[in-house]
């Protein structure tokens, strides 16, 4: 068991600050990079050839040193690294006394989007890169030290995520379609119990705040918590519901030991935790509605279920379009609820896709398969979101 001592706390915040400040100085010498391209030109043509040489040189320099970190996975010596930084200072330096300052239009937005630029390429582009990558290798345990990259290596992998087993026994269509009714049922009550408390909400009441306090709590609470302490909730002696059934004089119910009812009691728990989210969205959404609308409505002789489905609905498009499909693409991939409830039993009958990638990438370490797994989910869900867009219209009132 590792001790948590003093000096292992002022050792793992000295790399953290080490590593921040390495981050602060590369984005200011990459700030100070772009301002010289962006707002300042050669004093005459004859240095030109020397500032863009210069230029062409630290942009070449910074590409080798992303190569060997990225791509090769290896640190660069230390003498390499200093050489590299003092060079790099030095050129900017003779950059910035070889040129005069320039007018330009688009200089500060290149400024301005770099460092988020740079965010994306190291915590999405990189890693997404080295997910196509992966899908096309053997890597395994075995293989992981030194992977084989080819194509027939990537369609063996996509060949046996379609017709072969995901984890130990389920398939991948077996999986599939529970998936696709765990996400169906979750999102189904998530907007429709989040519309109806945001309906009672947005009524004038007394002690609105405290209830949309106690709504929004389950969302507040961390989800792992909250989760590990509903697998407590469920237990078959012990658990708050069967609790209550043996009071009302009604049987227990088996609810981790049963297929079926384990994946009602993880639909239960993922509803009561998802409901406060789409509440909160649905409510501002209704709220940004102008009361005139219902005015004119009332003067025209409509009900309160003409106003809502011609007026209440039509406008909330535009908040409900991207927050069912957030609710969709998080309810798909939400692993922590059904593998700290259930673990994906029993037997497997509980594992949605994401619980069954899960699986087989860290307990059986068929890493060149779970990438390829992990790219069909991809596929499969930005397939569904551009559908979703395109039939429902959420957006429509964005590019008017």
């Amino acid at each position: 068991m590792i001790t948590l001592t003093w000096n292992r706390v002022v050792a793992s915040l000295a790399i953290i600050t080490e590593f921040l400040i390495f981050i602060i100085i590369g984005l200011a010498l990459l700030e100070v990079y772009l301002y010289l391209i962006f707002h300042r030109k050669p004093r005459q043509k004859v240095l030109g050839a020397i500032v863009y040489g210069l230029e062409s040189v630290d942009a070449a320099l910074v590409l080798a040193l992303f190569y060997m970190l990225l791509l090769r996975a290896k640190t660069p010596p230390a003498s390499l690294l200093m050489f590299s930084t003092i060079f790099f200072v030095v050129s900017l330096v003779v950059i910035f006394l070889l040129s005069i300052p320039r007018s330009t239009h688009v200089g500060l937005a290149y400024l301005l989007v770099a460092p988020a630029f740079i965010g994306v390429l190291f915590l999405i582009l990189y890693p997404f890169g080295y997910e196509i990558y992966l899908a096309f290798t053997n890597a395994a345990l075995r293989t992981m030290r030194n992977p084989s990259f080819g194509l027939q290596y990537g369609i063996n992998n996509f060949k046996a995520v379609f017709t072969g087993t995901v984890a130990h026994k389920a398939t991948f269509w077996q999986v599939l379609i529970r998936t696709i009714l765990w996400t169906v049922i979750n999102v189904f009550f998530h907007v429709t119990g989040g519309m109806i408390l945001a309906l009672l909400l947005n009524r004038p009441l007394k002690l609105r705040g405290i209830y949309r306090t106690l709504l929004i709590f389950p969302w507040a609470i961390p989800q792992t918590i909250a989760a590990m302490s509903l697998r407590n909730e469920f237990n078959y002696m012990y658990g708050f519901f069967n609790v209550m059934l043996k009071r009302v004089g009604m049987q227990p119910i088996p609810w981790l030991q049963n297929p079926h009812w384990a994946f009602a009691a993880v639909v239960i728990s993922n509803i009561w935790l998802g409901i406060p989210f789409m509440m909160v969205i649905i409510l501002g959404g209704l709220q940004s509605i102008s009361r005139e609308y219902y005015e004119a409505a009332e003067i025209d002789g409509a009900n309160a279920w003409h106003q809502f489905w011609n007026v209440t609905m039509p406008l909330l498009r535009p908040v409900l379009t991207p927050a069912i499909i957030l609710g969709t693409v998080w309810t798909f991939n939400n692993i922590n609820v059904i593998y700290l409830i259930t673990q994906g039993g029993p037997q497997e009958r509980t594992d949605i896709l994401v619980t069954s990638l899960y699986k087989a990438a860290f307990s059986f370490y068929r890493y060149g398969f779970s990438a390829a797994f992990a790219l069909v989910i991809f596929i499969f869900l930005l397939t569904f979101a551009l559908i979703y867009l395109r039939v429902s219209g959420g957006l429509k009132a964005v590019y008017e």
